[in-house]
C-alpha cells in the first residue's frame, strides 16, 4: 500500500496538542455511541461486546495513519462501524479527513459504505429499551444524515485550506513583485544620479584643469592672479571630492544611457518651480532661511529641488485644492533642511499615500546617497509631511 499523493492544498502539519485533542474527540465520540448499547451487548451478546471494544481500539490505531493512507483508513474504519459502536468516533473523523481532499472518486464510495454500515449496525446491535427496534428506514435516514454531515464538514475544511493556501500564495507573489518594483525604482534612481554626478564632476574638473594649466604655462601672472587661481582650484577640488563621495556605490548600467535625462535644476531654480506650480493653481507658501546659498553644493541643491518637486507633485495628485507649506532652511556646517507639508483630504489613508511610492523611494535613495536623512508620513494633526536633511559642508 503506497501513500496517497498530496492534494493541491495539503493539510498543514499537526502540533502535538492538535494530535492529542483529535484523538480525545475520537475516543469520546466512540465512547458515547458505544455507551448506548454496552449494557445490552454485555447482557445479550457478550461476543459482540468484546468484538466492539477490539475493533474500536484497532480503529483508533488506524486513525493515526489517515494522512498517509486516507482512503484505505476511511474504508476500513467505516466498515468496522457495521458491528462496532466504539469505532464510530475514529471512523467519522477519518471520513471527514478524507472529505477534506474534495475528491468525489474517494468520497462517493466511502459515503455509500457509510450508509450501508449504518443500516447494518441497526440490524446487528441490540436495541436498548423495552420498545423494540424502530422501523428500518429510520436507520437508513440516520445513516444518510450522518454521512451528509461528515461530507459537508470535510468539504468545508478542505475549501478553507485551499482558500488560505491561495491567499498565502498571492501574498507571497505580491511581496516578490513589490520587492522587484522597489529594486527597479532604486536602480533607475541610482542610474539617474550617476548621470547627473558625471556632468557635475566634468564641470568641476574642467575648471580645475583650466586654472592649473594657466598656472603651468603662464609665467606672467601676478600674485593676486595666482592666488585667485589657487583658490578656484582648491574650491572646485573640494566640491568635486564631495560629489565623488556621493557617487561611490552608485552602479550605472552600461546600456542605461538615455539622452532624454539631463541634470536636474538646483535649489536656485526653486522660485521658478514655485511660480510654475502657482500658475497651475496651487496654493504654496514658501519659507526660505538659507544663508550663503551660493556655497551650497550643486548635488545637495539638486536633491533638495527634487524633494520639493516630488512633494508638490504628490500634494497636487492626492490632496488637490489644499495649501502646501514649503520650508527650506540651513547654513554651511549645520546642513540643509527641506520640509513640505500639506493637509490630507478627508478619507485619505496614510498607508496608501502617495500612489505607488516609487517617487518617495527615489527621494529616500537620493538622501541616503547624499549621507542625509529622509522622513515621510502622516502627522498627528492630519497633515502629510516630507522632511529631508542634507549635509552642507562648512
Amino acid at each position: 500500500m503506497k501513500p496517497a499523493p498530496d492534494s493541491p492544498a495539503s493539510p498543514p502539519p499537526l502540533t502535538k496538542w492538535q494530535v492529542i485533542w483529535r484523538n480525545l474527540v475520537a475516543v469520546a465520540f466512540g465512547g458515547v455511541v458505544w455507551g448506548t448499547v454496552a449494557l445490552e451487548q454485555w447482557r445479550d451478546m457478550r461476543w459482540l461486546f468484546v468484538t466492539d471494544i477490539s475493533l474500536g481500539i484497532v480503529s483508533l490505531a488506524l486513525y493515526q495513519f489517515r494522512r498517509r493512507w486516507p482512503l484505505a483508513v476511511a474504508l476500513i474504519t467505516t466498515l468496522f462501524g457495521a458491528v462496532s459502536a466504539s469505532s464510530v468516533g475514529a471512523g467519522s473523523l477519518a471520513f471527514i479527513s478524507l472529505a477534506t481532499r474534495r475528491r468525489l472518486t474517494e468520497i462517493v464510495p466511502v459515503s455509500i459504505l457509510s450508509v450501508v454500515t449504518t443500516l447494518t449496525y441497526y440490524f446487528v446491535q441490540p436495541q436498548p429499551g423495552p420498545g423494540g427496534k424502530d422501523p428500518w428506514y429510520v436507520g437508513l435516514l440516520f445513516g444518510i444524515a450522518v454521512t451528509a454531515i461528515a461530507v459537508a464538514i470535510g468539504m468545508y475544511i478542505g475549501a478553507r485550506r485551499e482558500l488560505l493556501a491561495t491567499l498565502e500564495d498571492r501574498a507571497e507573489r505580491a511581496e516578490r513583485e513589490q520587492a522587484l518594483g522597489v529594486a527597479q525604482a532604486q536602480a533607475q534612481e541610482r542610474n539617474r544620479i550617476a548621470r547627473e554626478m558625471h556632468d557635475v564632476l566634468a564641470h568641476r574638473m574642467s575648471l580645475v584643469a583650466m586654472h592649473a594649466g594657466a598656472l603651468a604655462y603662464r609665467d606672467n601672472l601676478t600674485s593676486d592672479e595666482i592666488h585667485e587661481a589657487a583658490e578656484v582650484i582648491q574650491a572646485n577640488s573640494h566640491r568635486a571630492l564631495t560629489d565623488l563621495r556621493e557617487i561611490l556605490g552608485v552602479l550605472r548600467d552600461s546600456d542605461a544611457d538615455d539622452p532624454l535625462h539631463r541634470p536636474q535644476p538646483t535649489l536656485s531654480s526653486l522660485d521658478e518651480l514655485i511660480e510654475d506650480e502657482r500658475g497651475a493653481g496651487a496654493r504654496i507658501s514658501l519659507h526660505r532661511e538659507v544663508s550663503r546659498g551660493e556655497d551650497l553644493p550643486e548635488s545637495i541643491g539638486r536633491t533638495a529641488y527634487r524633494v520639493i518637486q516630488e512633494s508638490l507633485t504628490n500634494a497636487r495628485k492626492h490632496s488637490p485644492d489644499t495649501s502646501v507649506d514649503v520650508t527650506v532652511k540651513g547654513q554651511p556646517g549645520a546642513g540643509l533642511t527641506v520640509e513640505v507639508r500639506n493637509p490630507l483630504r478627508v478619507g485619505t489613508d496614510s498607508s496608501s499615500t502617495p500612489g505607488s511610492g516609487f517617487g518617495l523611494i527615489g527621494l529616500a535613495e537620493r538622501a541616503t546617497l547624499a549621507h542625509g536623512s529622509f522622513e515621510q508620513g502622516r502627522t498627528a494633526d492630519g497633515e502629510f509631511r516630507v522632511r529631508t536633511w542634507l549635509p552642507w559642508p562648512s
